[in-house]
């Protein structure tokens, strides 16, 4: 009976151990608030390259409404919507800011109060009855068909924590803090072909600077100078150039480099009547009225003689590939964001728009038969026909002279079709570029020569 009630007592003692144990132990209890930490935004866009479709809404505080820069990839091209859809290049850059969105998680929650919304920058920028305060960037990433990939808001960086952002849902109110260190451009130089020209600096063989203005009113044109420049082993000379006078290197150098990293800060679609006509020579067809309105608007026009001119001089470089290309400079723009990059109405350039003084730029090629004179033909080609072993002496010197003029043809063939394209991309658009490229190329003989003392 002893044995039965010791029994009873230790057990009894063992449950009270272990039911004091149980409830004083540490027991971790997580929030609700916090049961999603470290979890992927959006778990099911997992491939980059899904992404055909980037919109980044921001609030534009001089217009007072939000806007939208798009890259889409349609018809089989990429291009940017919110700029005339001007051809972009976009996949690499789309497909890595794709990837860093994927990689963004819940980090740390921190609330989901709307009155702190404006404190940590995460109200929606197309939201119309928020405060203009404190309004985010929202990023949309879409695939084919238009699916949506991921939405997000992403707000101000959060205090000493540089590589840490406010984020949250566009259709939720949870706000985290997350890490990121995403590049979402919405500069239109950054989506773009960076090389204009395509042509580099030791490509250049000649340049001819025509320096004249036009009369706008009689069409006449005022002639100042006309610098015609070439390099040899390095060497820039200007014709007619003085024995005692050189090519200043570094304004040449500083040229050189322009026109081999020429950039534009905006475009203009041209009318589809000029651009159509522009892709033809130079000088064939017929221009409109309407055509010539657009011109003129831009700082473009055609003298009593028919030529087209413009009203801050032109610039012509002959390249080793044979294009020669024809730079010509127009009216200022003024202003500053998309008034520069995309353009306003026509006819509204206005100094009050802004002080950035950039400049309309049209561009036209052709290539130069004469750069490259057609070498001798073989007297016959029968030693295609034939093995080496068999080749007669004057089989030997056609195939030599046979190779010379297929190198040649094959440059001529080349240098042409590379005229050909830049043609039908450059018909296509008036360009703007900044003042400094203006003023790096628009040169007047007394920068380029100088004493040689």
């Amino acid at each position: 009976m002893k044995e039965n009630k010791k029994t009873i007592i230790f057990a009894g003692v063992a449950i009270g151990l272990a039911l004091m144990a149980f409830i004083f132990s540490p027991t971790k209890i997580t929030p609700d608030a916090f049961l999603d930490q470290g979890e992927s935004f959006f778990p099911d866009f997992t491939d980059p390259n899904s992404a055909t479709t980037l919109e980044v809404i921001e609030y534009d505080e001089n217009s007072g409404s939000p806007y939208a820069f798009k890259v889409t990839f349609t018809n089989g091209k990429w291009s940017i919507p919110s700029h005339h859809n001007y051809p972009a290049d976009g996949k690499d850059r789309l497909a890595n800011t794709a990837a860093g969105v994927i990689d963004i998680t819940k980090d740390d929650y921190r609330t989901n109060n709307v009155s702190d919304y404006e404190m940590l920058g995460v109200i929606d920028p197309m939201d119309e009855t928020a405060s203009l305060e404190g309004r985010g960037k929202r990023v949309t990433f879409k695939g084919e068909g238009g699916m949506s990939l991921a939405d997000i808001i992403i707000g101000h960086e959060v205090e000493g924590r540089p590589n840490m952002r406010y984020v949250r849902l566009p259709d939720e109110k949870r706000v985290y803090a997350t890490r990121m260190n995403i590049d979402i451009s919405t500069r239109f130089e950054d989506w773009i072909k960076a090389d204009l020209l395509e042509i580099v600096n030791t490509d250049i063989e000649k340049v001819i600077i025509n320096d004249y203005s036009i009369n706008e009113r009689t069409r006449s044109v005022d002639r100042r100078d006309n610098i015609q420049l070439s390099v040899r082993d390095s060497i820039w000379t200007a014709k007619g150039m003085k024995s005692s006078q050189i090519i200043d290197t570094t304004v040449m150098n500083g040229f050189v480099s322009t026109l081999d990293e020429l950039t534009i800060v905006g475009i203009r679609p041209k009318p589809k009547g000029l651009s159509a006509t522009l892709k033809q020579i130079e000088g064939q067809g017929e221009i409109s009225q309407s055509d010539r309105r657009s011109l003129q608007s831009k700082g473009f026009f055609f003298t009593n003689d028919g030529q087209l001119m413009s009203n801050e001089g032109e610039l012509q470089v002959l390249s080793s590939k044979g294009v020669f290309y024809t730079l010509r400079f127009g009216e200022v723009v003024y202003g500053s964001g998309l008034a520069v990059t995309a353009g306003t109405e026509e006819g509204s350039n206005s100094q009050s728009g802004g002080s950035a003084q950039n400049r309309y730029l049209f561009i036209s090629t052709e290539f130069n038969q004469s750069k490259f004179p057609e070498p001798p033909k073989p007297t016959n080609t029968e030693f295609l026909k034939k093995a080496d072993s068999l080749f007669t002496e004057s089989d030997r010197s056609n195939k030599a002279v046979y190779s010379i003029h297929n190198k040649w043809q094959r440059d001529v063939d080349r240098g042409m079709q590379l005229s050909r394209n830049l043609n039908d991309r450059f018909a296509e658009w008036y360009y703007v570029i900044s003042a400094d490229s203006f003023d790096k190329l628009h040169l007047s003989r007394n920068e380029l020569i100088v004493s040689k003392n």
